[in-house]
């Protein structure tokens, strides 16, 4: 329930058009919605600035479209991550409207009729194309928040020209997330690169000694840069959901 609502039934109660019973329930009920099999936190983007976010991993494609519709019931985003082809079709087919990545494994769905307005510029790197599923989650994340976003693919250290050639479009960023898998060394060089927050965000892309992410993120905990912090391994979305709060705090405060 936003701030709007609440002093509507604010200005109810005041006029005598409601009970204070009948104010807590509905205050109790906007909180949350229990569907048996979710408990659809509907107080979140009050509270954190964006509504609750639905993991699909481990979930059946029913689960997932039961708590799609509360959030659209709810008049609020929606966005899910993780979603697998057979939840991908589902989704599909019960909300055409919702737009799909395939790459990235996100399902988003704005609120009906309304466009929020942009803020803040993000602008998210790969080391290799390989890490392209990560930054895409990334990428859909930090637009789903309201960034402006651009996405730079490829320029890892092998070629370190590659990324020196992009200094302009780093400059203007508000915050920066990286995505590399190997050796882990790109976000140590972009953070020696730019005055912003450097998002590191480890990809599981690697041979053996890579161990699926771990020395990636090993190496990315380790930075030299004193503005680089690190998100999980594979976690596209933790890194684009920082990224954006970040960008648009810093041009709040302009």
């Amino acid at each position: 329930m936003n701030e709007q609502a609440i002093l509507q039934l604010l200005a109810q109660l005041q006029a005598g058009q409601l009970t204070s019973d009948a104010v807590a329930k509905q205050l109790a009920l906007q909180a949350s919605a229990d569907l048996g099999y979710a408990t659809v936190d509907l107080d979140r983007a009050r509270r954190c600035g964006y509504p609750e976010v639905i993991l699909c991993q481990g979930k059946t494609a029913e689960w997932v479209e039961g708590v799609v519709r509360r959030l659209i019931d709810a008049k609020q985003d929606c966005l899910a991550t993780r979603v697998n082809a057979e939840q991908a079709a589902h989704l599909a087919n019960q909300f055409p409207e919702g737009q799909q990545d395939l790459l990235a494994r996100t399902f988003w769905l704005p609120t009906p009729g309304a466009r929020a307005a942009t803020s803040g510029n993000v602008l998210v790197v790969t080391a290799g194309t390989g890490d392209l599923p990560v930054a895409q989650e990334a990428v859909v994340t930090a637009r789903a928040l309201g960034a402006n976003v651009e996405l730079i693919v490829d320029v890892g250290v092998a070629g370190i020209h590659r990324i020196l050639n992009q200094r302009q479009r780093l400059a203007e960023a508000d915050a920066v997330v990286v995505c590399a898998g190997m050796d882990g060394a790109l976000p140590s060089v972009v953070g020696g690169l730019v005055d912003c927050p450097v998002i590191a965000v480890p990809t599981s892309i690697g041979y053996g000694t890579c161990f699926n992410g771990v020395a990636p993120l090993l190496t990315m905990l380790n930075a030299c840069s004193a503005n680089v912090v690190v998100v999980n391994i594979d976690s596209g979305f933790k890194g684009g959901y920082v990224a954006a709060l970040m960008a648009k705090r810093a041009r709040v405060r302009e």
